[in-house]
């Protein structure tokens, strides 16, 4: 059965700050695999301009092998955003979603197909709302950011996750599985 897969990096202090945290080779194959195995990544536009970084890698590669294919396996990897502003985008394997999240991803549940990844904090928080993330990956990161945007926040209702698998990594980041 398909699955909403909320998953992003964090500090230990529970912020999302891509400036504060830098993935190793480990983790950047971790996350290619994680991709490889989802059909379609949901991002916001924040998000989603970060990434178009790995465009620019795609056409000037690192010279190291773990970010270079995770650059290629992101670049080709079918991706939705949702945003209010943007009114086109020209990343190939990139769309602007046409309905709201709640309705995009229902649409894309119907289909028999592999997993959504939900890589953006904005956004794994609007489908958390509507009760349609099916597993979260949270990698934590051992960094005390002390400031910045937290990935749980205009949460009211308090929501209960089972811990159903943990890895670690050589740098002592740990990606914890939860399922609502």
């Amino acid at each position: 059965m398909r699955k909403v897969i909320a998953a992003i990096n964090m500090t230990l202090d529970g912020y999302c700050d891509h400036d504060a945290i830098i993935p190793d080779e480990e983790i950047h194959r971790h996350y290619a695999d994680l991709i490889r195995s989802a059909d379609v990544m949901l991002y916001g536009r924040i998000t989603y301009q970060l990434m178009e970084y790995w465009r620019d890698v795609v056409e000037n590669p690192t010279g190291n092998i773990a970010i270079d294919e995770f650059a290629h396996i992101m670049d080709k990897t079918p991706k939705i955003v949702f945003s209010h502003t943007l009114k086109s985008l020209d990343w190939e394997s990139a769309r602007l979603a046409t309905q709201t999240p709640e309705h995009e991803v229902a649409a894309l549940m119907q289909q028999q197909v592999g997993n959504l990844l939900v890589g953006s904090r904005s956004l794994i928080i609007q489908l958390m709302k509507l009760g349609l993330v099916n597993e979260f990956q949270l990698c934590i990161h051992p960094v005390i950011a002390g400031s910045g945007l937290p990935l749980f926040e205009n949460l009211n209702d308090r929501i209960t996750l089972k811990l159903t698998k943990t890895k670690t990594f050589s740098s002592g980041a740990v990606v914890m599985y939860y399922a609502p």
